[in-house]
């Protein structure tokens, strides 16, 4: 079966990697496409408006379709929705969304004979110590988000069945278009120009950690249009299977990012730090830093945007149109 002909669910469909995803599958001529997600009052419905689908389920009613065997001929699952809020103090809400959830559509492609591809994260890998190479089973998440997303990790690894393909991706730190709904979970990127516009500046946090100056906290941020290259990978390539990190390879800092933002609209940089949340001191991660070598070792060779280009093209080609 050619891939657009397939019928494909996209869960988390209108978030930010969901909906990219959506466009770029309807750019490939591949129209036959469910969207999963919840939308309430978040603005998502925004990042639906352009895009070709063959019907739209709220989160509940799809598990009541389900449950009452009402899809059928399903090709491929791609389950991107979560809840991403490393803030969320609701656990028993971040286990069900995040994992239960997760562990009912993996159950519903091992029965259906459905490929299974699904979103992970690097936030599983807590502060770094055991490194980052998704090999690595023994980790010490920092905030329940991150737990959710390793203890549905673990339940895949240990079934003794799975679905005939089935592909955990471990994103780390990914900006661009249509993340405009995520509120505080949304990038620096995002978070600076808007401040750059209002205040002509952008404030970062300070840092608490030794060996840490303000602003030399680093991420691997990686551009969405590169993790959807990802994505893409694995749905032309049916026996890759297995769990894999998403990220560049090269952590970068805030204050990269941060000047990054400014080069892109030819302005001085201004950075002002800020206190951190007591909320957050204990739970942030200071370093990041994908391990690419097992996506590499499968033949996955596309050359990503630099941190510069990448917000360079967010920037001029999607933010200044808002």
């Amino acid at each position: 079966m050619k891939l657009k002909d397939s019928r494909i669910i996209v869960t988390g469909g209108a978030g930010f990697i969901g909906s990219n995803l959506v466009k770029s599958l309807n750019e490939h001529g591949h129209k036959n496409i469910i969207i999963v997600d919840h939308l309430t009052n978040s603005g998502k419905w925004k990042n639906l408006v352009d895009l070709k689908l063959a019907y739209y389920f709220d989160r509940n009613r799809f598990l009541e379709t389900l449950n009452n065997n009402q899809l059928n001929d399903i090709e491929t699952i791609i389950h991107l929705g979560a809840c991403s809020n490393t803030t969320e103090t609701n656990e028993d809400f971040l286990i069900y969304n995040n994992a239960i959830f997760s562990k009912i559509l993996f159950d519903f492609s091992i029965k259906n004979k459905c490929r299974f591809i699904y979103a992970s994260s690097a936030a599983t890998y807590g502060d770094g110590s055991k490194g980052y190479n998704d090999k690595e089973r023994i980790l010490t998440p920092l905030n329940c988000y991150g737990y959710s997303k390793h203890l549905f990790d673990q339940w895949v690894l240990d079934s003794p069945e799975k679905p005939k393909q089935c592909v955990g991706l471990k994103f780390f730190n990914v900006f661009g278009p249509n993340e405009y709904h995520k509120g505080q979970m949304a990038s620096v990127v995002y978070h600076g120009y808007n401040q750059i516009i209002k205040d002509g500046e952008i404030r970062l946090f300070k840092s608490y950690k030794e060996g840490f100056e303000d602003g030399e906290q680093k991420r691997d941020f990686i551009y969405v249009k590169d993790a959807l290259k990802v994505i893409l990978f694995f749905l032309h390539n049916e026996s890759k299977s297995g769990i894999f990190n998403v990220g560049t390879g090269e952590a970068r800092t805030f204050f990269d990012l941060a000047a990054s933002t400014f080069k892109a609209l030819n302005l001085k940089p201004n950075i002002r730090f800020i206190e951190m949340p007591e909320s957050l001191k204990g739970k942030y991660q200071y370093f990041t830093e994908a391990d690419m070598s097992s996506l590499k070792k499968i033949g996955y060779d596309k050359i990503l945007f630099e941190l510069e280009e990448g917000v360079k093209d967010y920037v001029q080609n999607y933010l200044v149109h808002l």
